[in-house]
């Protein structure tokens, strides 16, 4: 088996050697193509009006100034020779991708770019939390992941399916276990705008989170399973469409 990794923290983050170890426990042929910068929250972005820069650091890894997109669609298109791969798996990424994360998550997008490559693909993030953001708990993912992959593997990916796989923050003998789980959905109140002024008064602004407790997540999603300790597993769609709301506005439209 053929398998490509790519990532959105970058090509030095500590989740991508992880994540190579885990392709690494499932094939020999491993080839890793990643950002040169962290591309945290970058979606299914294409680099379409700068030229994409390719630095080789050795015979199998490579870094692409550009996006996570980018990164797989010149993984595939250009650096692997030969046989396209036969797995992509992105991540690991530092911080789960749960609920509407995975609109924006870079991780999230090369999976998708993958999976409409016609490559089975696989999302996988670790969670952290107030003690563990400094050092997540690697370990947990490596444990656990490369079974989890050779299952969903052995199951048959349906086309134009991701498959997004979130590992609690807890270490690896402390998983309780694994919830096949829907997407969820946050109160977007915990998202806000900082305003802040520079050294000659001039205003700028970062995109903020609030702190605090947060609602209890609904049974069955991604966020109740990692808050319940549990590795979570989410299949995704390409197709966005809304079929019964589709069915009303055919009829409204004749």
């Amino acid at each position: 088996m053929r398998i490509l990794v790519t990532n959105d923290d970058g090509i030095n983050a500590p989740g991508l050697d992880v994540c190579v170890e885990i392709a690494r426990a499932l094939a020999d042929d491993v080839w890793v193509v990643a950002p040169e910068f962290d591309q945290s929250g970058v979606s299914h972005s294409l680099s379409l009006n700068d030229p994409l820069r390719l630095r080789a650091i050795d015979e199998r890894r490579f870094a692409v100034k550009g996006t996570p997109t980018d990164c797989v669609i010149m993984g595939v298109r250009h650096i692997v020779e030969g046989k396209a791969p036969d797995l992509v798996l992105s991540g690991v990424n530092r911080g789960s991708n749960t609920a509407e994360d995975v609109t924006y998550s870079g991780t999230i997008a090369g999976a998708i770019e993958g999976t409409i490559l016609g490559i089975p693909s696989i999302a996988l993030s670790q969670a952290y939390g107030a003690d563990s953001r400094q050092r997540p708990h690697w370990e947990t993912a490596l444990r656990h992941a490369p079974d989890l992959v050779r299952k969903v593997l052995d199951t048959g990916m349906p086309r134009d399916v991701l498959v997004n796989i979130n590992f609690p923050d807890c270490t690896p003998d402390g998983v309780k276990g694994i919830a096949v789980a829907t997407q969820g959905k946050r109160d977007q109140e915990w998202i806000r705008i900082d305003p802040r002024q520079d050294g000659r008064g001039n205003p700028y602004f970062w995109i903020a989170f609030s702190r605090g407790p947060k609602p209890e997540p609904s049974s069955g999603t991604d966020l109740a399973g990692i808050a319940a300790g549990r590795i979570t597993v989410t299949p995704l769609r390409i197709d966005l469409t809304d079929e019964p709301f589709m069915t009303k506005l055919a009829e409204v439209f004749g």
